[in-house]
């Protein structure tokens, strides 16, 4: 666990911390950050991580599916225990256990903990996060536009696009002209420490934290619960190694600080949602550090 916590997390911190301290010192525009990474760099990093990747169709199907199924399962346990509470507080327990931080906290650990190759599963599993996000986000907070303005949402990100582009120049058999290419390398390895930064920007920025019932509850079943659905998963699936280890992985990542946006967004409960983003960001240190201890063991 030691050599999971100086190997893996304490780079992370380090850098989130970075951003922490540059939140709390200066006048940062969150908003600015978080466009140049989702619009700017993130898409740069799918191309290139799809145009190499090694990740077979068959291993990405199974892959998707079990994580899916494990957030299924999550939401469903998430519902259930959340029904002495208000609708909208219910809702936002159930957003804040199945949206999760695959992005600027998952990213960087999945390439520390499992090089390059987990990066690329990381990727196809953040995607699916982004799709989940946009899509299911909106339905649970009660948007009266529902499932159609998270769609709307989803395919005006050029991340969905560079997708697209990628899988057509992969099965096409293409060949991206080299200074293109060389380009899109550089806004790519740009994109994991511009996203830690956003991390500790996000957390210096960050509101008071409520300790409530349904904030405890969210982390419990966030942190605790779909790293253990996760394994199940893995286990009955016929998953390879690498992809079984990256859907652990993936799935002990914290809440994700989009989950208090589309909160505020469509007027969920963001009081309690920002609670649970800052607490399981927190509580991802130790847990990944644990997570990625035992990662060995699953064969």
């Amino acid at each position: 666990m030691l050599a999971a916590l100086v190997q893996v997390v304490l780079p992370v911190v380090l850098v989130a911390a970075v951003g922490y301290v540059l939140a709390r010192s200066f006048a940062l525009d969150r908003q600015t950050l978080n466009k140049v990474g989702m619009h700017g760099l993130t898409p740069a990093l799918a191309f290139t991580s799809i145009v190499k990747t090694e990740v077979s169709p068959g291993q990405g199907v199974w892959l998707v599916a079990g994580y899916v199924a494990a957030n299924v399962l999550a939401g469903l346990v998430a519902w259930a225990v959340g029904g002495r509470w208000p609708g909208r507080t219910r809702r936002g327990v159930v957003a804040c256990t199945v949206i999760g931080n695959n992005g600027n906290f998952g990213l960087p650990v999945a390439l520390l903990a499992l090089g390059q190759p987990g990066l690329d599963q990381a990727l196809v599993l953040f995607i699916v996060s982004v799709v989940v996000m946009f899509t299911i986000g909106p339905v649970l907070y009660g948007s009266h536009d529902g499932l159609g303005a998270g769609l709307r949402s989803l395919v005006r990100l050029p991340v969905l696009w560079a997708l697209v582009a990628a899988t057509v120049v992969r099965l096409a058999g293409m060949t991206v002209p080299i200074g293109v290419m060389r380009g899109i390398e550089l806004l790519s390895a740009a994109a994991i420490p511009l996203v830690l930064l956003q991390l500790g920007v996000q957390l210096g920025q960050s509101r008071r934290i409520h300790l409530t019932a349904p904030v405890l509850v969210s982390v419990g079943l966030r942190s605790l619960l779909l790293p253990l659905l996760g394994l199940a998963v893995a286990v009955l699936l016929p998953l390879p190694t690498l992809s079984a280890q990256s859907l652990v992985l993936a799935l002990a990542m914290p809440t994700a600080v989009n989950a208090f946006l589309l909160a505020e967004e469509f007027r969920g409960d963001s009081e309690m949602v920002a609670s649970v983003v800052a607490v399981t960001t927190v509580v991802a240190v130790p847990v990944v550090a644990v997570v990625v201890s035992l990662l060995p063991l699953i064969r």
